[in-house]
């Protein structure tokens, strides 16, 4: 495989987050330890990050060009079809990168196994020039990661790697009408989640979480299958979505008997925002970049026609 250009996207540490908000180190190191956290950890998390960063860039062959950026400007960069690119973070930090992507694969390395799971990160700093290496004489395997993309009806659109959040921007009901197959209903709740196959043990999992405690709290005799479900590890590259309404409220005017599904290749999801502001629908935690979901507009979520391509060991 022939690369261009080596592209290392970057996130701030914790301690530079800090420093970023109260301007000095000594600063950022007081309201730190007031909150009762040890600074020493900040600073460790820092050093290995950068130690990790430092020994990726002198990895890189002196015949292969690279830039590197921050994930902060991800919505606007223009990434090149023959681009390599190279992840430093946690796990959120590939799903940050990839729905921006169009079919580039990504090297997603660990800079600090003690503190990042890495289920999304097979690479670790040392590993970066053998890998490089073989990427380029394409002696490599990647695994295809199925994605979300949601149209709006003036053209917009965004994709999700992660999930999908549809619904109000701040702490009010979210109103819509839900179409699904055949059936359609207003509701009155906190939002929609759209997640994919690898967003399944995140914010999707959560919201098991939360009905596997209220079936415990209610006595149910399923939720101990529940629990065992949730804990598969899901096949990243399966077709297919799940939706679920996040604490729908029933009335006169919305229901709550249309609240969860699985979209695949052959059903779409459709929603009419029946809100007159504050509606947004933003992916994989990323808030900054959102289209705007307010009266007047409907949104169809699918399946994407692209997927992201992560590098394996």
């Amino acid at each position: 495989m022939e690369i261009d250009k080596i592209i290392i996207v970057t996130r701030l540490t914790r301690l530079e987050d800090n420093i970023k908000r109260f301007n000095t180190k000594g600063q950022a190191k007081f309201y730190i330890e007031k909150r009762g956290q040890s600074f020493a950890d900040y600073e460790l998390e820092y050093e290995n990050y950068h130690r990790a960063k430092d020994l990726v860039v002198k990895s890189i062959p002196s015949s292969i060009r690279f830039q590197i950026i921050d994930r902060n400007f991800l919505p606007n960069f223009v990434f090149g079809k023959k681009d390599l690119i190279l992840t430093l973070g946690q796990d959120g930090l590939v799903i940050n990168v990839a729905k921006y992507l169009n079919s580039q694969n990504i090297l997603a390395v660990n800079p600090d196994p003690e503190r990042f799971d890495g289920v999304l990160l097979p690479f670790r700093e040392n590993e970066v020039t053998q890998t490089i290496q073989k990427i380029e004489k394409n002696e490599f395997q990647t695994k295809k990661i199925t994605m979300a993309r949601v149209d709006l009806t003036d053209g917009q659109f965004l994709y999700a790697c992660n999930d999908f959040f549809i619904g109000a921007n701040s702490h009010i009901s979210a109103r819509y009408s839900l179409q699904f197959g055949e059936k359609t209903e207003r509701h009155s709740s906190s939002g929609i989640i759209v997640s994919t196959p690898i967003g399944a043990t995140g914010w999707l999992s959560s919201l098991f979480n939360m009905t596997e405690g209220i079936n415990k709290f209610k006595k149910n005799s399923q939720s101990n299958s529940k629990k065992s479900s949730n804990k598969k590890t899901p096949n990243w590259e399966a077709k297919k979505l799940t939706f679920i309404v996040r604490e729908p409220f029933v009335s006169k005017w919305s229901g709550a008997d249309l609240v969860a599904g699985e979209i695949t290749s052959q059903s779409e999801l459709v929603i009419e925002s029946l809100m007159p502001e504050k509606g947004v629908i933003f992916s994989d935690g990323m808030e900054s970049d959102f289209l705007e979901f307010n009266s007047g507009s409907t949104a169809k979520v699918s399946i994407a026609e692209k997927v992201a391509s992560l590098i394996n060991k």
